[in-house]
């Protein structure tokens, strides 16, 4: 089945998507945060077909997300590591986690709680919080035109103003 691509939109959430919103592709992001990087490993873990697998790392190492590197006890074999762009996804994997923790664990038990290593402190929530250090919910945020902004994102950004915070929007400027 053909999926559409939306890598074209002029909308980060779109074009983040686009790369990791497939679910096998954050589950393997999932496994190289718990130290695999082997192949065996992800297929055994993940219980995927193998072909899907190839497939994915491929496009992971394509999306600079993950990168190749020889495995030293084995010759001319290779594993998977994370590369920068690829460690930037564990806030969105630990707010995946805290959400499915408060919405989908069975009978409110969560399976693992995230702990602070140096310290033995469980992770804070991750959360939008303004400059007063704050929680903000999508209802306290105004959108302003960024630099990549075309006209459609200013009537996409207009309309969302309009609709999540009322005519008050219109009296603020954007600076």
């Amino acid at each position: 089945m053909y999926r559409k691509r939306l890598d074209g939109k002029n909308c980060s959430i779109a074009r983040a998507l686009d790369e990791v919103g497939e679910w096998w592709t954050l589950l393997i992001v999932r496994e190289c945060t718990q130290g695999r990087t082997r192949f065996d490993e992800f297929q055994s873990e993940l219980g995927i077909a193998r072909n899907v697998l190839t497939v994915r790392l491929e496009r992971l190492i394509q999306l600079g997300v993950l990168e190749r590197f020889p495995l030293a006890e084995r010759a001319n074999a290779f594993g998977y590591r994370l590369t920068d762009k690829g460690e930037s996804l564990y806030p969105v994997l630990v707010a995946l986690i805290q959400w499915g923790d408060q919405w989908l664990s069975p009978n409110g038990k969560p399976p693992i709680t995230l702990i602070e290593n140096s310290n033995g402190q469980p992770v804070e929530r991750v959360e939008v919080r303004g400059s007063d250090g704050g929680p903000l919910t999508f209802r306290d945020v105004r959108y302003i035109p960024g630099p990549g902004a075309t006209a459609t994102t200013y009537a996409v950004i207009k309309d969302r103003n309009e609709r999540v915070l009322g005519n008050e929007s219109n009296n603020l400027s954007a600076s």
